[in-house]
């Protein structure tokens, strides 16, 4: 399932407990020939509180060029990349991060869309691929491999983390933005 062009929405998720433990707030545009998604988050992890502000700029093909983040708790990153698979980190070559073209920031469903639409999975079809990972919120990064598989196309993808073995069945909007991640998230608009 091909999706269409992007347009100018706002999405909100809220943590799969409730609003007290974590919520997020982005905006999406269409700008030039790509998309940038902006965003606030307020959560926890393991019991420690954070807030993150980011900034992702994706091509007309849904790669990553450019993702700036900062945690309240002082930790910022710049990562950019060539949509080859080629990173910088805060003006440094990332080599460890080649062949990585998507980005998965664990504070976020956000980032599971755009593997979902930049793919174009057939019913029943799986990629593999390495991710640059950031943890939050530490931001730290570094490279792991997913797998999405397309068990309804345009409605729900198959998430699976070969590194923890998590997995998560994902319904999504018919623009490839996920609504509901079991156990984590839970759209609000």
């Amino acid at each position: 399932m091909a999706f269409g062009p992007p347009t100018a929405r706002t999405i909100r998720w809220s943590s799969w407990e409730g609003l007290e433990d974590g919520l997020e707030h982005v905006d999406i545009r269409p700008e030039g020939s790509g998309t940038v998604a902006a965003g606030v988050i307020v959560g926890a992890e393991e019991s420690a509180c954070y807030g993150l502000t980011y900034r992702l700029v994706m091509d007309e093909a849904w790669r990553i060029r450019e993702a700036r983040l900062e945690a309240t708790t002082g930790p910022s990153l710049h990562l950019q990349s060539d949509g080859q698979g080629s990173w910088r980190a805060d003006g440094q070559p990332r080599p460890d991060l080649h062949g990585c073209i998507d980005i998965d920031i664990q504070a976020t469903p956000l980032t599971n869309t755009l593997p979902i639409r930049r793919l174009n999975l057939d019913k029943g079809q799986s990629a593999i691929m390495r991710v640059a990972y950031i943890w939050v919120p530490s931001l730290s990064v570094e490279a792991q491999e997913h797998c999405y598989t397309a068990l309804d196309p345009g409605a729900q993808y198959r998430f699976e983390s070969l590194e923890s073995g998590f997995r998560a069945d994902l319904p999504v909007d018919g623009d490839g933005f996920v609504m509901n991640y079991p156990r984590l998230f839970r759209r609000l608009s």
